[in-house]
């Protein structure tokens, strides 16, 4: 968070190194013997974890969400080798790669709803026998 209780410099930093994990596996990204199948499996463990790392506690906000958004799909274009003059609409881009859009849970756009279904997450592990 930065001094003004925002989170812009987080979701930055989290990109920049979500691209770094990104750009480690262009040789599974361009491979052509590899399916959408795997590549989507390994962009959701790989590159979508570590952007998405400490989210629970971001303050989202409709320009945050807009960033982190559009680079999932630049990274989904690039696996798909979509690229420009070449379009496809992001509902067809979604449903090809078996993903959905990301967006806040509360209403207010505080994290406050991602926040407490971690902590109802971690509650319901602790639970667990």
């Amino acid at each position: 968070m930065d001094k003004s209780g925002g989170t812009d410099a987080d979701v930055k930093t989290r990109i920049g190194k979500a691209r770094s994990a990104f750009n480690m596996l262009k040789r599974v990204w361009s491979s052509r013997e590899i399916g959408t199948s795997p590549k989507v499996r390994w962009f959701n463990s790989n590159v979508k974890s570590v952007l998405l790392y400490g989210a629970e506690t971001w303050r989202t906000t409709k320009a945050s969400i807009k960033k982190i958004q559009t680079f999932i799909n630049q990274c989904l274009r690039r696996i798909l080798r979509i690229h420009w003059p070449e379009t496809i609409s992001n509902e067809n881009l979604w449903a090809r790669m078996q993903q959905t859009q990301w967006k806040r849970t509360s209403d207010e756009g505080d994290g406050a709803g991602l926040a407490i279904r971690y902590a109802n997450h971690l509650v319901a592990l602790a639970v667990k026998p």
